[in-house]
């Protein structure tokens, strides 16, 4: 178990270095010296793969002494988690960061351009409708909505802009006279944003780079690297009930036939690949990781130490489900965090339990897995195994004699064999005679032969 919490651990830190560590070191700059202008495409829903991505762009841009970074927004919005760590990102980076509307930035889009330096937007473009709503497409909680209406506020403050327009954006219950009347959510085209303050107006990308100070420079437009899309794939919540199960059937196996082999491989390499792409993500936390292995930890205390089922056994698989569950909901669940988390563990629930059975019921009459020799049966050729000791039914009605105290078990004597018996009932001393009753495996089950003695004869004699 602690060589596969090494593996495991090796496991999330070599995934969070191929997904955060690849750009480390200096980038050299465009030919003749000229800073380039980093464009980062922020397009289709924003989810929570999104903010490494930015994350690593804003790094390597700073790494190369870039003139600045744009984001080039065109997003209908997604997690307000997502949102928040890209605008976090954006407000400690050293280069300047603008915001260039391509067609829209609506919801959680709204919040990432609201972070930046400034809103430049296309004509025709559209920004705001940032209400948080659940998986059905209903207005979140009231908890939620608190949350990313400050949000919005703060960064319109800190931004020098009206926050009741930033506001108006998130609650439709605020009104401001000649924009939005009450019952009305804000969503700001190019001309209303900019009359406004909140936006300029450019036709294009080179006049975003004059705005950004950088007419002339070169253009690098960030890629996502393969790391990351192997970060976005393991944490997609089709594959992760698969890694989930595979995870812990592999460790299951593992810690039923001790020593590190290729379940607990496996089953390690899975949860790894599961448990580090949430982390890098931001949907799991090391406190969530930390609580499946003590689950693990309970349940092979259970399986190892105390065998049975019990109070362990119980507390080891709520921490597991209860840790499982937690690592899917990130920063601000909604209703559909909760709904798909639940979704992943049932459905991972039910592979563990019907793979485990049908391997529990199938693999002993496997005669591809007792050729193999993982598994063997009750009796093999001298080929492939052998026989502690060959079951006497020969011996059953035998009479013998005890050569040691039956108590109960020890030797007897049966014509010229010893035979290793055990008494059926009673101890029987050295000496006794004695019959077989049953051949049991390797043994033979005897009881003591009482013989009747003669009746005295009457009578006296003269």
């Amino acid at each position: 178990m602690k060589m596969s919490m090494r593996v495991m651990a090796g496991g999330i830190l070599v995934a969070a270095g191929a997904s955060l560590g690849f750009a480390v070191g200096e980038v050299p700059q465009e030919p003749g010296g000229r800073a380039p202008v980093v464009v980062v495409p922020v397009t289709g829903v924003i989810e929570l793969g999104l903010a490494p991505s930015i994350e690593r762009a804003i790094r390597e841009a700073e790494a190369e002494g870039a003139a600045a970074l744009v984001l080039d927004i065109d997003t209908p919005g997604g997690r307000v988690d997502a949102a928040e760590r890209i605008g976090d990102a954006i407000a400690d980076a050293g280069i300047p960061v603008y915001a260039y509307v391509n067609r829209r930035a609506l919801s959680a889009g709204a919040l990432i351009s609201l972070a930046t330096d400034g809103i430049l937007m296309r004509p025709g473009s559209v920004i705001g409708a940032a209400t948080p709503v659940d998986g059905s497409g209903e207005r979140a909680s009231e908890k939620i909505v608190s949350a990313m209406r400050s949000e919005m506020r703060a960064l319109a403050e800190a931004a020098e802009l009206d926050p009741a327009v930033a506001e108006a954006m998130v609650d439709e219950a605020i009104a401001i006279p000649g924009v939005v009347e009450e019952g009305q959510l804000l969503t700001l085209t190019t001309e209303e944003a900019v009359a406004l303050g909140y936006a300029r107006q450019v036709d294009d990308l080179d006049a975003v780079l004059e705005v950004a100070g950088a007419r002339e420079a070169p253009i690098r437009r960030h890629e996502i690297n393969w790391s990351e899309r192997l970060v976005r794939f393991l944490s997609h919540p089709t594959v992760a009930p698969f890694l989930l199960s595979l995870g812990f059937l592999g460790l299951i196996i593992e810690i039923r036939t001790p020593g590190l082999g290729a379940p607990g491989l496996v089953g390690v390499l899975c949860l790894s690949g599961y448990f580090g792409s949430h982390l890098i993500v931001g949907l799991a936390a090391w406190t969530d990781l930390l609580l499946v292995g003590g689950g693990v930890g309970l349940l092979a205390a259970e399986a190892l130490l105390i065998p049975g089922f019990g109070i362990l056994g119980v507390l080891g698989i709520a921490a597991i489900v209860g840790g499982v569950f937690m690592s899917m909901l990130g920063g601000l669940p909604t209703a559909a965090d909760f709904s798909q988390a639940s979704t992943v563990v049932s459905l991972s629930l039910v592979i563990i339990l019907v793979t485990s059975w049908a391997l529990l019921r199938r693999l002993p009459r496997s005669r591809h897995i007792a050729r193999s020799g993982l598994l063997l049966k009750d009796a093999t050729d001298r080929e492939h195994g052998f026989e502690s000791a060959r079951r006497r039914e020969d011996l059953v009605g035998s009479e013998g004699v005890a050569l040691t105290d039956l108590r109960p078990a020890g030797t007897g004597l049966f014509g010229d064999e010893r035979v290793d018996v055990v008494a059926d009932s009673e101890f029987i001393s050295e000496g006794e005679s004695i019959r077989v009753l049953s051949a049991e495996g390797y043994r033979c089950v005897v009881r003591p032969v009482r013989k009747r003695s003669r009746p005295a004869e009457s009578g006296a004699q003269g």
